[in-house]
Formats: structure tokens, sequence, C-alpha cells
């Protein structure tokens, strides 16, 4: 249902690359007024940040939102800590996956559903070299086959 009505904002591609996503959830997150606007103007950086689960909480930490450009003495703090909403059952089953070893959670996308910032967030493990090198091959191939087909 939200995949069809969702606007994507930005993908983590670094994160396709180097993890193997194993699953998926989405969540909200809570931001402030200038947050939003940043964000929906596509002022914002994940490519380092991750999430953890602090107090039956989920956390976003490192998720760089730039200051709005517009805003006073009322801007925000482009590195502070935020709050993901989901409820306390998925949360649940994300710290039963992220707690073995290997795994972690990875923003994978931010979108708009309904005008409402959501974050695609992806319980992930460390590919290998080989592992990514199979990636791009599977993926060049890919667009061998399609280039050969609309070429029909």
């Amino acid at each position: 249902m939200a995949e069809e009505s969702a606007h994507v904002l930005a993908r983590n591609k670094r994160a396709y690359h180097e993890y193997t996503v194993v699953d998926t959830l989405e969540c909200g997150i809570e931001l402030k007024g200038t947050e939003v606007k940043s964000v929906k103007a596509r002022r914002f950086n994940f490519s380092d940040s991750y999430a953890r689960i602090k107090h039956d909480e989920l956390w976003l930490i490192a998720f760089n939102i730039s200051p709005w450009s517009h805003a006073s003495e009322f801007n925000h703090e482009p590195l502070r800590p935020r709050k993901l909403l989901a409820q306390h059952s998925e949360i649940e089953r994300l710290k039963r996956q992220a707690t073995e070893r290997g795994f972690t959670l990875v923003p994978l996308d931010v979108h708009l559903v309904r005008g409402l910032v959501k974050v695609k967030l992806g319980v992930v493990r460390g590919k290998k070299l080989h592992d990514k090198r199979q990636t791009i091959r599977a993926r060049d191939l890919r667009r061998e086959q399609e280039r050969e087909l609309s070429g029909r």
C-alpha cells in the first residue's frame, strides 16, 4: 500500500552496495519543522547513518539534515539523534534480528507518503568482496538483456 503512493526522495546506494538486505521496515521519523523543510528539499545525507535500539525505542544516528536556509535562530542541530516511529512488536522483531552476529540496522531510503517523511530501514549483513563482484556482474548482465530487448 505505502509503496504505491510513496515518492522517493533519496536511496542509499552505498547500503545496497556494501550490504545484503535481509529484512525491511518502513518507519516514521520524528522531525522538527525546519528539518521537514530541509528533507523535502533533499538537503540531507544518510550514507554513514545507522539505527540503534535504546530502551525499546528506535533511534537514527548520524543522519545529517542541513540547516534550513530561511530559518532564523530557531534552526535545528544537523546531526542530532532522531527517533524512529514504529510499533513495539516491529521494534522487538528488529531487535531479535539485529542482535545476531554480523547484522546491523541501516536506512535504505527516505520517501514521502501522503506528505509524511518515512524511512525504509533495513536489517543488513556486510558483503564480502566476491559478493560485491557477483552483484555487479548480475547488474551488468541485466542491463545487457534490457538493451537487447529494447533494440527489437
